[in-house]
């Protein structure tokens, strides 16, 4: 085991991590050389069986779920996989009884997957409620979200789709298990986006009371598992059928007759056991290769969420110490103090109003960071050392002295 981040970049030797400082860890953290072998394996398991691959691969895709299900803490649930979280969504979606209910209450600090679908079945006459969610500089907070999202919850609501972390400023939403509890009183189905929390935040399904929940993420960021590793955690004893359906969903009900699976026209479309329910159709099985290896070097470093969470917290202070110890005029950047760091997922948020340039800037000076609008983000990795950390606090300072 090497717990130490210098130990551990030596692990990521095809990302270069020792010869620049990667702050991107909230949009995308490097991979370790690992996933490399693995994508190669893909390659040799396909050449070998040629058709016969996928036995292999619904191996590895099992593999993927368990490790998504230990992030999750989920003993029960079923767990579909995607290669991106819009294809999950718009299956739920889907499997709503929107004519009967034609109303979803959300937040407007939802990433844009949820935002861009939901506005634009707003144009087709479903109603959407957006809850505030504030900007972080005290006039409101994710703290006060679950409180308006409950009572924006009704008889009508179809789902709720909320985040468990805000995108934009990384604030941890809390008293999800209220939302959860207001949706089972109507019968409205709650949807949680957890790809922030993912392997950043300690995230348990049974411990939020989410076991009647959907949860949709995937291990684009903090995971390390790269694209096409996307999940759509859903309850055992779900019976909900979506209109959005690929083939994989009737695994085990092909052999069927007229009415049981078949093709006649008032047949009723069966669905397979478990997490086909929610299933797709033929993916490129490369990128569970990748994540199944990722997965297995992050329990052979021992590096479980509750000990990223410390490595990351410790990052995030020592560059907010950094940054506050530059002085800066606030006009130019501002760090949001009105939540703990420990009320925050994984990434450091500035706000100013030349985010942009800011950032590319840094990029000059061999410092990776990304912005979204006037928001600059810091995204530290247990693999970036606290000598790197301070190096791109002092260039920030360059460049905000520029």
């Amino acid at each position: 085991m090497e717990t130490t981040t210098a130990a551990l970049a030596r692990h990521y030797w095809r990302f270069r991590v020792s010869d620049r400082v990667l702050l991107t860890g909230h949009s995308h953290q490097a991979w370790p050389d690992v996933a490399f072998e693995a994508q190669k394996q893909a390659w040799l398991d396909a050449a070998e069986h040629v058709d016969d691959k996928w036995g292999r691969a619904f191996e590895v895709a099992d593999e993927v779920r368990a490790g998504f299900r230990r992030l999750l803490d989920d003993p029960d649930g079923h767990i579909a996989l995607g290669q991106n979280t819009h294809e999950l969504l718009i299956r739920f979606l889907s499997a709503l009884p929107l004519r009967e209910r034609p109303r979803l209450v959300t937040t407007d600090g939802e990433f844009h997957t949820i935002r861009r679908q939901l506005d634009r079945l707003e144009a087709e006459g479903i109603e959407v409620v957006r809850v505030a969610t504030g900007t972080g500089d005290g006039t409101s907070g994710a703290g006060v979200v679950a409180d308006e999202i409950v009572d924006a919850v009704d008889d009508r609501t179809a789902a709720v789709l909320v985040s468990s972390v805000l995108f934009r400023d990384a604030r941890i939403v809390e008293g999800l298990d209220q939302v959860a509890a207001a949706c089972a009183r109507v019968g409205a189905e709650l949807l949680v986006d957890a790809y922030h929390s993912l392997n950043a935040v300690p995230f348990s399904v049974v411990e939020m009371g989410l076991e009647g929940a959907f949860v949709v993420g995937g291990g684009y960021k903090y995971c390390q598992l790269g694209e096409g590793n996307c999940f759509l955690r859903f309850p055992r004893d779900c019976a909900l059928r979506p209109v959005l359906t690929g083939w994989f969903a009737e695994f085990g009900t092909l052999a069927a007759g007229p009415g049981e699976g078949g093709h006649a026209a008032d047949a009723r479309v069966a669905y397979g056991e478990g997490h086909l329910r929610f299933g797709g159709s033929t993916y490129d099985p490369v990128s569970h290769y990748r994540a199944a290896a990722v997965f297995r070097f992050f329990r052979e470093q021992e590096l479980n969420v509750e000990r990223l969470r410390e490595i990351g917290l410790g990052q995030i202070r020592r560059l907010a110490a950094g940054v506050d110890a530059l002085d800066a005029d606030p006009a130019v950047l501002k760090r949001d103090r009105a939540v703990r760091l420990s009320r925050r997922g994984g990434f450091l948020t500035m706000e100013t109003p030349r985010a942009g340039e800011i950032c590319c800037k840094l990029r000059g000076l061999g410092v990776y960071a990304d912005f979204r609008g006037r928001v600059l983000r810091l995204g530290p990795a247990p693999y970036v050392t606290g000598e790197q950390l301070d190096e791109a606090v002092a260039a920030l300072d360059e460049v905000v002295k520029d």
